[in-house]
C-alpha cells in the first residue's frame, strides 16, 4: 500500500508541483506560439485549484518560485490573479467573459470613516455614472451593496474568486448582490483610509470592457467625468469625510493604484486633520521622516507635531510597494508630497532606525526631531472624537 504523503513547506501538493513546473517552463519559452501552451495549461490547472478551494496549494507554489525563480514567480502570480478575478459565466447558450473590479475612495475625516451597506439608489447612480463614463458600451454590471474596508475585503485568491463568481452571476443581468455582514472584520479606525465598492463586469467573449478600449476613449476622461459625476453621491453617503475617487479598474490593478496613492494621500490627510485640530497653519506643523530596517530597509515613518514642540501627535507609515527598495528616491517623493501639502519645517533622517512597536498596543513608533522613535499620543483634551492613528 502507498503511503499517504504528508505536505509540508518543503513538499508541494501533485497540483502545486505541477504548477511550478509549468512556470518555469512559461518563463524559460523561447516563443510566443510556445507561450501559448503553457499559459493555456496553467490557467486550466489554476481554474481547477481555484474551483477546489486549494489556497495552499497555490501559495505553496508561489513561496517555492519566490525562493527558485522570479521570472516564473511573476508570471504564476500574474496567471493566479487573473483567474481569480476574471471567470466565464454561462448566460442561455452561450458564456460572458466577467471580471472583478473594484471601485477605490480614498477618505479622511476627524470622524469615524463609514464601511456601511448602500442604498438601492446610490447603487443605481453608480451604475448609469460607470456606464456612461467607464465601461465600454453594452457591458453589464453587478455591484455589492457594501462599502469595504480593507479588513473586509476577501481574503486570498480561492475566496476572491468565489466573490468575483457570486457577482458574476448578478452581472447577467445588470442586478446587485447582497453582502452578508454578519461574519465580516471589524474596522480599524484610522483618520485617513481607504475604501472600496466591488463589482463583476460582463461582455461577450473578445468584446471591449472599458471605455477606454473603445477608439474615442481614454482613461484620463473616464476618471475625471467618474469624479465630477458619481464623487456627489458618495459624499452624501460618506458625511463627514473629505474624499477622492480613484479609477475603477480591475481587482488587483485598482488595488495597488490605491495603495500607491494611498502613501501621499495619508500625509496630506495628516497635515489638513492637524491644521483643523488645533487650527493651526501647516507651516506651524514639523514633520521628521525616516527609515526603517529589518535587516532592510522595510518601509519609511513619518512622525507629526507641533514646531517647538517634542511630542509626536501622529504618525504615517510609508510601507515599500512592488519592486522597490532602498535605492528608490522614496525621501524624495515623501518630501515633495509634504511640500504640496503646505509644510516648510521638514526634517528627513539620514539614520537608519530599527522596526519598532509599542510593547503594550502593537502600534508602530515614529521618529521625532532627535532621531528616537517614539509613541504618537494626542493631547487627551483634543482626542475625544479622534481615531489613534493613521492608517
Amino acid at each position: 500500500m502507498k503511503q499517504r504523503r504528508h505536505y509540508t513547506s518543503h513538499r508541494l501538493s501533485r497540483d502545486a508541483e505541477r504548477l511550478v513546473w509549468l512556470a518555469k517552463g512559461l518563463a524559460d519559452s523561447g516563443s510566443r506560439a510556445e507561450d501559448l501552451w503553457w499559459e493555456a495549461e496553467q490557467a486550466a490547472l489554476i481554474d481547477k485549484m481555484l474551483a477546489a478551494g486549494q489556497e495552499d496549494a497555490l501559495n505553496q507554489a508561489l513561496d517555492r518560485l519566490h525562493e527558485t525563480h522570479g521570472r516564473a514567480y511573476d508570471g504564476l502570480a500574474d496567471l493566479i490573479e487573473a483567474g481569480s478575478e476574471s471567470l466565464l459565466v454561462p448566460d442561455r447558450a452561450d458564456a460572458r467573459q466577467c471580471l472583478l473590479v473594484a471601485l477605490p475612495i480614498l477618505a479622511w475625516s476627524r470622524y469615524r470613516i463609514p464601511d456601511r451597506k448602500l442604498p438601492g439608489a446610490l447603487l443605481g447612480n453608480l451604475r448609469v455614472q460607470m456606464k456612461a463614463h467607464v465601461l465600454a458600451d453594452g457591458v453589464r454590471l453587478g455591484l455589492a451593496d457594501l462599502m469595504f474596508s480593507p479588513d473586509q475585503l476577501p481574503r486570498g485568491f480561492v475566496a476572491t474568486h468565489r466573490l468575483a463568481r457570486q457577482l458574476g452571476e448578478a452581472a447577467l443581468t445588470d442586478d446587485d448582490l447582497a453582502i452578508a455582514v454578519d461574519d465580516l472584520p471589524e474596522t480599524g479606525h484610522y483618520i485617513a483610509d481607504l475604501r472600496y465598492i466591488l463589482a463583476v463586469i460582463s461582455a461577450p467573449p473578445g468584446r471591449p470592457l472599458f471605455r477606454w478600449q473603445e477608439i474615442d476613449g481614454n482613461r484620463e476622461t473616464a476618471l475625471r467625468e467618474w469624479q465630477a459625476q458619481a464623487g456627489p453621491s458618495l459624499q452624501v453617503t460618506m458625511p463627514g469625510c473629505a474624499i477622492q475617487l480613484l479609477l475603477p479598474d480591475a481587482y488587483y490593478a485598482a488595488w495597488r493604484q490605491a495603495d500607491q496613492a494611498g502613501r501621499g494621500y495619508s500625509l496630506s490627510a495628516t497635515a489638513a486633520y492637524l491644521q483643523a485640530t488645533f487650527d493651526l497653519p501647516a507651516s506651524a506643523i514639523r514633520a521628521v521622516a525616516a527609515p526603517y530596517y529589518e535587516h532592510r530597509l522595510v518601509e519609511w515613518r513619518i512622525g507629526f507635531a507641533r514646531q517647538g514642540d517634542d511630542q509626536v501627535l501622529h504618525g504615517v507609515v510609508w510601507p515599500l510597494l512592488g519592486a522597490e527598495d532602498e535605492n528608490a528616491d522614496i525621501a524624495g517623493e515623501i518630501e515633495q508630497t509634504l511640500k504640496q501639502a503646505g509644510l516648510t519645517d521638514i526634517l528627513m533622517l539620514d539614520q537608519r532606525l530599527a522596526l519598532e512597536y509599542c510593547e503594550d498596543c502593537g502600534a508602530p513608533l515614529f521618529p521625532n526631531a532627535d532621531g528616537e522613535s517614539v509613541h504618537a499620543e494626542m493631547p487627551e483634551a483634543e482626542d475625544n472624537a479622534a481615531p489613534l492613528h493613521l492608517h
